[in-house]
């Protein structure tokens, strides 16, 4: 043998002897053994995991919920809550094919499995590791512990966790709350999380109304929701979802949840373009404040609106919302130069529409827009509604049964001193209100005095009924208790209301004196939390003789005094005009049998902090006033809410014409009588000085004046006179002193 020889030799044996080497040491003992150890060792930390991890509270996402605001008749009006587009709703709402769908498309075996899939567990975590990402598969039960429990983050403590918490879920929830649970947090594209969302999103219905088509593609989304919305995808991501879409209801088929002819003779369900949430803009903000409002008073806390959930139908009639909108606009804002002019950029315009036999709210306009003007001009208090409150005091005059001075029973034909700036009879506090234009009345009636909102013989009857009792008639038929003294100034409104606490008060006339609460909520609903709606009817405010007197005298005013622009024959209508003092608001507050509408003009300075300010020059028309823009604006809204007209006429029963000899002893001097050819416009603001030449009866301030004081803030007497009001008054009573100055 020579050396080469050898050396071969000595190499194959050193091999050898590696080899064996090698072989001693992974023999099968040994790898059986490290391979059961490794797996008793992964047992055991899985074991210190599973006893280590137990199942946390929800995410706050995950029960985070919009609230849903629907119009009266369902449609959508808003949500709520930028942040998630979310409704909760029971599994039972859900139809059981599309249950069924998205368990085919998700995870066939979730009825039967644990809660896990290890093997698409282990392709995920070698994903997350190798930076592949989301790839891999999870159950059904894991991807709603991950949404529901847990956060979106691919990491591979996160995967461990969903892993233990997935088995504890399965093992203490029953299949159906898991499947809900899944269906109201997966997220499906265009905004909406879970499947109430979704089913609005892509097919305009709740997911109560959702086919089996429809259902499969809904869950064919979940798998690439941006790549397969149908409005959005490309030739490649359609083909994608129409074959998810089918392999969804082909599985469905296999686990005999869907009959095969059935699976054959459907087609790819094609869901609508997506439409931008509903915002707050324009009258939406309005409207959802006046239902969350409403809601509080009904012992729903801010708390529990802010959590979410709650699906809230509206009284507000569509079409009718979209005609007050059309009207204010018509009739106001197509007339104002809100940037070039200063008066026009004052106006603020607020209405409110009612059901009077109901009371529900079915229109509303609270201002130019929720997210330009704040403040809702519909459900604003800090305005006088003027002399919209004189049909109270009649109202309580009958209902009280009060009499004149000299004892004369109050009723339409009853007759009053007309004289412009005549001293009240019979009141500690003087009062002397001046008349439109400064014009007195030969003994009018009630009737004609309603007609022409002749101050003077209201300022009477006030006194005649005592401000104590008209109060307590305004009250219970629903003007509220603010700044509202007892004094003989009531009677032209110097209180503070809303166009709806005034819409309520009118539909109580209008509805027999049957007291009528407005309410905007029609339903309420939560799947934790119940609302009781308000009820819009109550008992009889004041006795149905009293109501119908004062709507037919209010018809009379439409027909022939300063309501006449209203005036139409498409309809039975009564109402009221009203401007408050210094012209800052001008209201129209009327009915048809059907419908009762308020509608007002504020002005509101347009400076910070706001204030009242004249409406005087609003689109360069001089002095604003109820007869105006507000019946305008009343009369044309009317006429498209009631589809053109209405036959409905007033049934009045029991109308008290009252007593009819001159009530008050004249002056020796009377003001000229003046009747004029043409209806007043509108009734002024009060008066501040008193008749020159006062009646024999009438209180004087001083045995013998000059010329009768004014009241100035200091207390001390003065003799100027404010040129707009057209005059001083007495001291112990200044109409609207007590108004606020802003909102």
């Amino acid at each position: 043998m020579g050396r080469a020889d050898a050396r071969r030799a000595q190499g194959r044996e050193a091999r050898r002897a590696k080899g064996g080497g090698i072989r001693r040491l992974f023999t099968w003992r040994k790898i059986l053994g490290t391979f059961f150890g490794l797996c008793l060792l992964g047992m055991g930390a899985l074991a210190a995991l599973y006893m280590y991890v137990d199942v946390p509270e929800a995410n706050a996402q995950a029960e985070k919920q919009s609230n849903v605001y629907k119009y009266s008749d369902g449609t959508l009006l808003a949500r709520s809550n930028s942040e998630v587009n979310r409704e909760i709703v029971d599994l039972g709402v859900v139809p059981k094919s599309v249950q069924h769908a998205f368990v085919a498309a998700e995870n066939k075996s979730f009825y039967r499995d644990q809660g896990i899939d290890l093997k698409g567990t282990a392709r995920g975590l070698f994903n997350t590791l190798s930076g592949k990402g989301k790839q891999g598969g999870s159950t059904i039960t894991q991807q709603y512990v991950k949404n529901y429990y847990l956060t979106q983050d691919q990491t591979v403590t996160r995967k461990l966790k969903e892993l233990v918490i997935s088995l504890k879920v399965d093992q203490r929830t029953e299949k159906d709350d898991i499947l809900a649970g899944y269906l109201n947090t997966v997220y499906y594209g265009r905004g909406a999380s879970g499947i109430q969302a979704a089913a609005q999103a892509y097919y305009g219905v709740d997911a109560k109304d959702l086919d089996t088509s429809q259902g499969a593609y809904l869950a064919a989304l979940l798998q690439a929701p941006s790549q397969y919305d149908w409005a959005n995808a490309t030739p490649t991501g359609k083909k994608l979802v129409k074959a998810r879409w089918a392999y969804t209801l082909d599985n469905m088929v296999d686990e005999g949840w869907l009959d095969k002819a059935e699976r054959d003779g459907m087609t790819f369900p094609v869901p609508k373009s997506p439409k931008a949430a509903p915002g707050m803009e324009g009258q939406t903000g309005y409207l959802v404040e006046a239902a969350n409002d409403e809601m509080k008073q009904q012992g729903v806390t801010e708390e529990m609106l802010d959590a979410g959930g709650w699906t809230i139908t509206l009284n507000i009639d569509k079409k009718r919302q979209k005609q007050l909108e059309k009207s204010v606009d018509r009739q106001l804002e197509s007339h104002l130069d809100r940037k070039g002019n200063k008066v026009d950029a004052t106006v603020q315009a607020g209405a409110t529409s009612v059901d009077p036999k109901t009371g529900k709210v079915v229109a509303l306009y609270g201002g130019v827009g929720a997210t330009e003007h704040w403040y809702n001009n519909a459900t604003r208090q800090d305005y006088q509604p003027a002399s919209t409150f004189k049909p109270l005091v009649l109202a309580s005059a009958l209902e009280n049964e009060s009499t004149t001075q000299n004892g004369d029973l109050i009723g339409l034909n009853t007759v009053y001193d007309g004289t412009s700036k005549r001293p009240v009879v019979g009141s500690d506090t003087p009062f002397a209100p001046q008349n439109e234009d400064d014009v007195s009345y030969d003994s009018p009636t009630v009737q004609s005095a309603m007609d022409k909102s002749i101050n003077s013989v209201f300022a009477q009857m006030v006194v005649d009924v005592t401000p104590s009792a008209v109060k307590r008639t305004a009250l219970g038929m629903g003007v509220p208790d603010k700044n509202f003294p007892e004094r003989p100034a009531i009677t032209l409104g110097t209180m503070n209301a809303s166009t709806w606490d005034m819409a309520g008060v009118y539909a109580t006339l209008d509805n027999h004196g049957k007291k009528v609460t407005p309410t905007i909520v029609k339903s309420a609903e939560h799947r934790d939390h119940t609302m009781e709606p308000v009820d819009g009817v109550g008992g009889q405010a004041i006795s149905r003789a009293s109501a119908d007197t004062v709507t037919k005298a209010l018809t009379e005013v439409v027909d022939l005094g300063s309501g006449h622009e209203a005036n139409t024959s498409a309809y039975d209508a009564a109402g009221k005009t009203g401007t408050s003092e210094n012209n800052k608001a001008a209201w129209f507050a009327a009915y048809t049998p059907e419908l009762t509408t308020v509608v007002a003009l504020y002005g509101e300075s347009p400076k910070e902090g706001g204030g009242q300010v004249s409406l005087t020059g609003t689109a360069n028309s001089g002095r604003a006033n109820g007869g105006g823009f507000p019946a305008k604006i009343w009369a044309d809204y009317t006429l498209g809410a009631l589809g053109g007209g209405s036959d409905a006429t007033f049934d009045l029963r029991g109308v008290e014409r009252g007593e009819t000899a001159v009530t008050e002893t004249p002056s020796e001097e009377p003001t000229p009588s003046e009747t004029p050819s043409e209806t007043p416009s509108e009734e002024p603001t009060p008066s501040e000085t008193p008749s020159e030449t006062p009646s024999e009866t009438a209180p004087t301030p001083s045995d013998t004046p000059s010329e009768t004081p004014t009241w100035t803030p200091s207390g001390t007497p003065s003799t100027t006179k404010d040129p707009e009001d057209g005059g001083a008054q007495p001291p112990g009573e200044r109409p609207g002193a007590d108004t606020l100055p802003g909102q």
